[in-house]
């Protein structure tokens, strides 16, 4: 158990050296941009790390996803029993309940935090320990509630766009928010081994549920365009809980006014 112990200490330092050096580093790079003006509008002032994050890009999708995790997951999904992984898959969202109810608390979602209670408590008695989910046949639903949605809820921004190697689109808002979320109960007192197996089930499944969009992301002209700006669309509809307000583009909008006006004088 000592050893165990030590593990999970070495790799609590290693996602805290993780969190801060990325955080570091892309907050120096986006202070000690230098380009020109010219070179700025025509960047995506959301993604000021574009030179940095296309090769970790093209090594994780032509590399890493392509050799190991694609074949991981595909052999993860034959040869699981369904039943087996989808009662796996849920004790290790259930996991998640408890910072779940956290974030909704800090949002005054009183409602929701209620829900995820309910169902933390009945999953994880009745469910024998999230294996099951009751909850569900009593429309309690699951509703994933992460830190960085808290932080964009009172009006943080996501912050530079960032590719992390292997593990593929992030941004500063969100690693904020995983570290928090990681530190809350029950996720800080799982060991090592255990915390692996279940950061290696969710991996699993997340990449088998982009299977089918996995055409759609070949045929795109810039998979790491499309990527991106998926990214921050799903990250938009989580912090309005699939409710984003409709963006004007003040230009575009000026543009259509002056069209219009030209045809009204012809």
């Amino acid at each position: 158990m000592k050893k165990v112990s030590k593990l999970a200490c070495k790799a609590q330092a290693i996602f805290s050296l993780k969190f801060l050096l990325t955080l570091a580093f892309s907050l120096f790079l986006t202070a000690c941009s230098s380009t020109p003006k010219s070179e700025q509008s025509l960047s995506d002032p959301k993604d000021p790390l574009e030179s940095i994050n296309r090769p970790f890009w093209t090594f994780t999708w032509d590399y890493a996803d392509k050799y190991v995790f694609k074949p991981a997951s595909e052999g993860y999904v034959e040869y699981m029993p369904t039943n087996l992984r989808a009662g796996v898959h849920n004790m290790a969202l259930n996991l998640n309940e408890p910072s779940t109810i956290i974030n909704h608390l800090l949002q005054a979602k009183f409602t929701d935090a209620a829900k995820s209670t309910g169902r933390f408590v009945l999953n994880s008695t009745i469910g024998i320990f999230g294996f099951f989910d009751p909850a569900s046949d009593f429309g309690w639903n699951r509703q994933q509630e992460e830190f960085g949605e808290v932080l964009g809820s009172y009006g943080v921004g996501d912050g530079p766009y960032l590719v992390v190697p292997a593990l593929g689109p992030s941004s500063v808002r969100e690693e904020v928010g995983d570290y928090v979320d990681r530190y809350y109960w029950p996720l800080a007192i799982i060991e090592f081994w255990p915390n692996i197996v279940r950061s290696a089930v969710l991996g699993l499944e997340a990449r088998a549920a982009l299977a089918d969009q996995e055409a759609i992301l070949k045929d795109s002209i810039d998979p790491y365009e499309f990527v991106k700006n998926a990214y921050f669309q799903n990250m938009q509809y989580k912090v309005y809980d699939g409710n984003p307000p409709v963006e004007v583009n003040a230009e575009e909008e000026e543009n259509i006014d002056a069209y219009l006006e030209e045809l009204e004088g012809l």
